[in-house]
């Protein structure tokens, strides 16, 4: 690669914890959604996928989030700024 001159990215051990929330994500969309959900068509996938994203952040409440959902406390993130 450096003959190349292509730079080699290395995340550093920050990066690697942000790596957690999007595999916990996942893990839930799995879960929660994709298991119990068999779908035939893209098109279903995405309207399915849809409507979880939508229960996740305006209704599911989060024990990391103290019992609020997501967008409960980016309103109240936003409000305070």
């Amino acid at each position: 690669m450096k003959d190349n001159g292509i730079a080699i990215s290395m995340d550093s051990r920050v990066r690697a914890l942000d790596d957690i929330f999007i595999e916990r994500l996942w893990r839930s969309v799995k879960q929660e959604y994709v298991y119990l959900n068999p779908c035939e068509t893209g098109d279903e996938l995405w309207r399915g996928l849809d409507r979880y994203f939508r229960f996740y952040n305006n209704e599911r409440l989060h024990q990391s989030l103290g019992y609020k959902t997501p967008a409960s406390r980016y309103l109240l993130q936003k409000e305070a700024a």
